[in-house]
């Protein structure tokens, strides 16, 4: 009886031992078939002879073209590859719980196209074999996007998971442009500033008596509001640096590394954003923030703005939410200097902002064609076409380069660029997996505007902002759990000392409370994601 039972155990752990091996090699064989290898052309075009389908689930904003199916862009790279995109959209109000329901069902697409997935996702999927491995794909079939990440290392390791795969092609800002780099800008008023008779200020000081000046002056009749956006983080993101905290970019809204010690903090603890909280809230009280910021809507700041009200704001571009006239009232703001001499600003983003753009599932037979789709648009001539169309209908070539059509730039319709533009080509909008390129790009971050705050800005910016980290499975449950918590907290209590609710000789008990809360487990996960990071796995 025993000899029979040792059998049958030896039996099971074969059998087991074999599984595994199969799974394995399942999730290794990620390649097309031979009939797939035989129709894929290695390089030129069309990607295939004979024309094959692919089936896409792709988000959609709501400023891209309606149907992707039908857009002249796609049509024409159609006839170019010979590879018909078969689009599913899906608007991005309801991507979320879509994109999962295809995940949990089992009932995929061949691809998954600016479908914002997460990072944890990602994972988990990649590893269970749904998401194929794309290093080899990319390595012999993608020469664009090989030759681009052998240039940026950095960026091929904020793309790789702890397991060593890439399981998606990301959406890249340009690590070579201040202006991508950043995201909402600091603008001053130039009339306002007139009026009170100062210099733009260089100092939190400077700022601060400049905000106390133009609550005294009118607009058109209208009371002026001295500092406002659309949210109150916006406004942390212009003053953040000036004290010293958030130095690793906007991704980590808690964590960054100590200046003294070069070690991960969790910097909504330290004296120095007590410092920042104290210099808000005497902001906020005294009248010089927009006294409805944590309940802002935006066509109220919209609005406020197109009249010229908002002496300093920290936002996008203002002529193209204020108009011309207006807008063209704003320069661009300087990094502050803070108290203890602190000059950044820190609304930066890593290259690698956001990662879940283009993933190829384990149902795709032809995933060396769908890789080769892709990289077309990785590189000079096929960003050309995806940023600005098609030669003769949406540009034409001069001798200083491409130039947009009058068509485009100054439509019949009256549409702006961007809505001209929407109707031939798939951008913009939408989390598109290629590098916004700002030789070809119309979006509103290349405008001069932009391009002379950023300029003014460049010396200040933050380097080597951190991308979002990976997470192991157990630690992305801690952390959904645990961290959405603290951030609750910390968010909750960061409103009621600014706005004088919570007195700051609270300080210590909002500390202790969050060490109550985990904080300690909360940062050895953050520590060994960073460590992970770091070491380039």
């Amino acid at each position: 009886m025993k000899k029979n039972k040792r059998i049958l155990f030896l039996l099971c752990i074969s059998f087991l031992v074999v599984l595994v091996a199969c799974s394995k090699n399942e999730k290794e064989d990620v390649g097309g078939s031979e009939e797939a290898l035989e129709n894929l052309n290695q390089e030129g075009m069309p990607i295939v002879g004979e024309e094959i389908t692919i089936d896409v689930f792709a988000g959609k904003a709501a400023s891209a073209a309606d149907d992707w199916n039908d857009v002249p862009l796609l049509n024409e790279y159609e006839k170019m590859t010979n590879i018909d995109m078969n689009w599913n959209q899906v608007p991005v109000d309801g991507l979320e719980e879509k994109r999962n329901l295809a995940l949990a069902s089992g009932d995929l697409p061949d691809l998954f196209y600016g479908s914002y997935m997460p990072n944890s996702d990602l994972y988990k999927y990649g590893e269970q074999g749904i998401f194929i491995p794309l290093n080899d794909l990319i390595d012999e079939y993608a020469p664009n996007i090989k030759a681009y990440l052998e240039e940026y290392p950095e960026i091929k390791q904020g793309i790789t998971f702890p397991d060593g795969n890439i399981y998606a092609i990301p959406r890249l800002r340009d690590p070579e442009s201040p202006t991508s780099l950043m995201d909402d800008k600091p603008w001053i008023n130039q009339d306002i500033l007139d009026e009170t008779g100062m210099d733009n200020p260089e100092t939190t000081d400077e700022f601060y008596e400049y905000l106390k000046a133009a609550k005294e002056l009118s607009v058109d009749g209208n009371e002026v509001i001295p500092f406002s956006s659309v949210s109150m983080d916006r406004l942390f993101h212009w003053l953040t640096g000036a004290f010293g905290v958030s130095n690793k970019g906007i991704l980590h809204p808690s964590i960054d590394e100590d200046p003294e010690t070069g070690e991960l903090r969790f910097y909504r603890t330290a004296d120095e954003y007590k410092q920042l909280l104290e210099y808000m809230n005497k902001l906020y009280t005294e009248g010089l923030i927009e006294q409805n910021i944590y309940s802002i809507e935006v066509d109220h700041f919209l609005a406020n703005g197109a009249e010229g009200k908002y002496a300093a704001m920290n936002f996008f571009n203002p002529k193209d939410y204020f108009g011309e006239e207006v807008g063209g009232r704003y320069i661009p703001g300087n990094a502050l200097e803070g108290p203890n001499g602190d000059k950044l600003f820190t609304s930066v983003i890593s290259p690698v902002n956001s990662l879940g753009h283009f993933s190829i599932t384990n149902v795709n037979e032809n995933p060396e064609a769908t890789i080769r789709w892709i990289d077309y648009f990785w590189s000079d001539e096929g960003a050309k076409m995806f940023f600005m169309g098609l030669e003769g209908e949406t540009y034409e070539e001069t001798s200083e380069g491409p130039e947009l059509t009058e068509e485009i730039t100054n439509n019949p319709n009256g549409l702006t660029v961007q809505e001209a533009l929407a109707q031939y080509i798939i951008n913009p909008g939408g989390g598109h997996p290629v590098i916004e390129n700002p030789e070809y790009s119309t979006a509103p971050e290349f405008q001069p505007e932009d391009l002379e705050n950023a300029e003014n800005m460049a010396p200040y910016l933050i380097e080597e902002p951190w991308p979002f980290f990976f997470y192991e499975e157990e630690e992305q449950a801690t952390l959904d759990a645990l961290g959405a918590d603290i951030q609750k907290y910390v968010a909750e209590m960061e409103a009621q000392f600014v706005t004088g609710e919570t007195s700051f000789d609270e300080w210590d008990d909002y500390v202790k409370t969050l060490e109550e809360m985990g904080l300690d487990e909360y940062m050895e996960i953050q520590k060994k994601a960073l460590q992970r990071y770091e070491e380039g796995q």
